[in-house]
């Protein structure tokens, strides 16, 4: 109670908060906090680049459908759903404790390495040339391979800054151990076989090397074993008889356009053909017309070209463009050797997928079945992209904490 000018007024009591309450406060601020505090940049970039995907699937694939008179939307909703379990994935992955991800990492890395081993036993089904895959039934199928990926990253990446926090970089031994790690799931894939998937992992470690200071001589050295060995692998026909016909019409078109060169000639014509705008949603003519095999996965950019033109094509580029350059200002302003090396093994992956994808659209690149990150059609592609924005993510929030 207080006297003011001959008046009685009360003075409200202060709010007092059970512990309940200032729990749930507590993490609601909490929550707020890491909202505020994540990359919304590459958070946007990223759900453009699917709600382009999503429209550029359903245009690829509702032709087909109706001409089966079935659902002309069900590859679209699959692809939202995908996204969906895809971004909770990135949210795991996003706010896991940071020095969880050391302790787990070791458990993800095995796990991936049993699936891969799966594939090769009867459990693993081949699907357009590649023994990669398991079906789970009710049209569901694992890539584990795409797990891989992701496994890698943290695997080196913990290997390495466990060195670097040392304030040592890595020597010779070090790269023995890296080129090790990556030994068994490298060598599990190029079995089933899956030479672009080979050829992600080979760059992926490439680009982790490079930015944990390992010497030069080693990347070079590696640089020149990856030639030798891919040229000894043609020799021992280790490789499949369609993926040397796909090598020999990238070094020459014209060699047989209606079998290997097919899907790269009629790519060519489908974004030729869209000029600067594109003849417009579900209006593209070699879209409509099917002449483009796996068109919803591994040549999903033929659509942008052909139906929204260098404008559309430019728009998914750009987007890309954007994550590219997230991801290496997060490994640039990370906290740890382990944040910087998980951001640049993420980075190396996604722009060498992304140049493979756009370039055999184009011609400038072989056939090898790689999806475009967050456009293609494909669960365990979309979880295992999603998994790995949730780790630029977490490195994120690492720094802006610190």
């Amino acid at each position: 109670m207080t006297v003011r000018g001959g008046s009685v007024s009360a003075r409200p009591a202060p709010l007092r908060l059970g512990r309940r309450d200032a729990g749930l406060r507590d993490r609601a601020l909490g929550r707020d906090s890491v909202l505020r505090r994540l990359d919304w940049v590459l958070a946007l970039a990223v759900a453009c680049l699917i709600g382009l995907g999503s429209i550029l699937v359903w245009s690829a694939t509702r032709q087909r459908m109706l001409d089966a008179d079935l659902d002309p939307q069900a590859f679209l909703k699959r692809h939202l759903i995908n996204a969906l379990i895809g971004l909770a994935i990135a949210a795991v992955a996003a706010l896991v404790d940071h020095r969880s991800l050391h302790t787990y990492g070791p458990v993800v890395y095995v796990g991936s390495c049993l699936g891969l081993v799966a594939v090769l036993s009867p459990l693993g089904s081949t699907i357009n040339g590649a023994h990669s895959w398991i079906v789970l039934g009710a049209g569901f199928q694992v890539q584990p391979s795409e797990f891989a990926k992701v496994a890698l990253v943290v695997g080196m990446a913990t290997l390495l800054a466990d060195r670097r926090d040392r304030d040592r970089t890595p020597g010779s031994a070090d790269v023995l151990l890296v080129l090790a790690l990556a030994a068994a799931p490298i060598g599990l894939v190029m079995l089933q076989p899956d030479l672009g998937t080979v050829l992600v992992l080979v760059v992926l470690v490439l680009g982790v090397l490079v930015i944990s200071g390992a010497p030069l001589r080693w990347v070079a050295g590696l640089l020149v074993a990856g030639v030798v060995v891919s040229v000894g692998a043609v020799q021992a026909g280790v490789l499949d008889d369609y993926q040397v016909d796909r090598f020999a019409a990238f070094t020459n078109p014209e060699l047989d356009p209606r079998g290997a060169g097919y899907n790269t000639a009629q790519a060519r014509i489908a974004i030729g053909s869209g000029g600067l705008f594109g003849k417009g949603l579900f209006e593209g003519t070699q879209t409509r017309g099917r002449f483009i095999p796996e068109q919803q996965t591994d040549f999903v950019f033929t659509v942008a070209g052909e139906e929204l033109g260098l404008v559309g094509g430019a728009t998914v580029l750009a987007l890309l463009g954007l994550v590219l350059w997230r991801g290496l200002r997060i490994a640039s302003r990370a906290a740890d050797p382990f944040g910087q090396l998980v951001a640049a093994g993420v980075v190396s992956w996604f722009a060498f997928q992304s140049f493979v994808n756009v370039g055999m659209t184009l011609g400038i690149m072989p056939v090898t079945g790689l999806p475009l990150p967050f456009v293609s059609y494909g669960g365990s592609a979309m979880f295992a992209n999603l998994a790995a924005i949730g780790l630029l993510q977490n490195v994120h929030l690492r720094s802006r904490e610190v």
